[in-house]
């Protein structure tokens, strides 16, 4: 069904054009607009001329018509004015109202199929017909995005991004799950992967910029077939949640970038532990602190350069040395050598996903 405020914009811009008002019921006598506060048609001649062959009807000065949806009356509109004014500019507006009601139910019929195509919940013969049936092509270039929002403002993100997106009749915008969007976008003539990143950006402006939402984009990888589309939704879904854990200070997150924090993603928590457990002899000692996993973490950044380093960190030389000093004593990884830098780097990229499943419940 139509939008209470998509029926009112319709029939407001009517009347500015024709200067004639207009008022839509339901076909249960539920006004859904009007472009006048005067009173629509009683319950009873509401239901007398649903209930009648007739597509109109004169009451009084008004004129009623029926608005109908695969044949069914779905409203009814009446147009006050002049009687010569009120039928031609109320046919008019009926014409207008139809075209929506076919609109939107193409729309939704769209959309509909592509939640259930994302969600695995069609045969793959289903999806060869039904794309038939609406007109989708089965073989184009697409890629998904999730777009997660961090507030309570969903649905003015998703009509932000249904109207960046409109201008491509072969893009969906959805609901996802609890404050996020689905973006599935379809290549164009001439577009290329290295496009995606302008496009997250945009997304990403919208939602800060414009409606001063924070927000994290993740995004899949590019498919050819229809029914390849949900593979590329999930790697968006794994991206996003990947980027929590291991890359909490970037708004934008691809799939085939997420390097090892994928792989450590898959393993099983109980695994991780007694990985952990192996390194750090029953786990991190207390006298690592934050500083110097910072520490470290900058000296492996700056590709083992010490002078680098300190002068990143904003301390002496010998203060970074002592650190690392520290951090050897302590689980005996001395990150100046290539395996047991990249040991203590997995070790703590493993930390990181067992405090967030431990924080998650998982």
């Amino acid at each position: 069904m139509i939008t209470r405020q998509v029926i009112q914009s319709c029939i407001d811009e009517l009347k500015e054009l024709t200067k004639v008002d207009f008022c839509v019921l339901d076909n249960q006598g539920m006004v859904m607009g009007s472009t006048t506060d005067a009173p629509g048609p009683d319950t009873e001649v509401l239901k007398s001329f649903l209930d009648s062959q007739a597509d109109s009807q004169i009451i009084g000065s008004n004129y009623l018509f029926k608005v109908k949806e695969e044949n069914e009356p779905a409203y009814v509109l009446v147009s006050k004015g002049s009687q010569a004014d009120s039928y031609l500019m109320g046919r008019i507006a009926v014409n207008e109202l139809q075209h929506l009601i076919v609109a939107y139910r193409e729309q939704y019929n769209h959309n509909d199929f592509i939640q259930n195509l994302l969600l695995d919940n069609l045969l793959l013969v289903d999806i060869y017909n039904r794309a038939a049936k609406l007109g989708i092509p089965v073989q184009s270039r697409r890629i998904a995005f999730v777009v997660e929002v961090d507030s309570d403002k969903e649905r003015e993100a998703l009509s932000a991004l249904k109207t960046a997106f409109a201008t491509n009749m072969s893009d969906y915008v959805l609901a996802g799950e609890e404050k996020s969007i689905i973006v599935i976008h379809t290549f164009e003539e001439g577009e290329q992967i290295s496009d995606m990143t302008e496009i997250a950006e945009m997304i990403e402006t919208i939602m800060d910029n414009d409606l001063m939402i924070k927000s994290r984009v993740a995004c899949g990888t590019a498919v050819d077939e229809l029914k390849e589309l949900s593979k590329s939704y999930k790697e968006a879904k794994m991206a996003m949640e990947v980027g929590k854990i291991f890359y909490a200070d970037q708004h934008i997150i691809k799939y085939d970038s997420l390097g090892i924090g994928r792989l450590i993603y898959q393993l099983p928590v109980n695994l991780c532990r007694i990985f952990i457990d192996e390194i750090f002899n029953g786990g991190l000692p207390e006298e690592i602190d934050s500083e110097i996993i910072t520490s470290v973490n900058a000296f492996l950044d700056n590709k083992f350069n010490t002078s680098e380093t300190a002068r990143f960190l904003y301390i002496h030389r010998n203060t970074l040395v002592y650190r690392i000093e520290k951090l050897k004593a302590a689980t005996g990884l001395d990150v100046r050598e290539f395996d047991d830098a990249l040991t203590f780097k997995i070790a703590m990229m493993v930390t990181d996903y067992i405090n967030y499943m431990d924080q998650n419940g998982s």
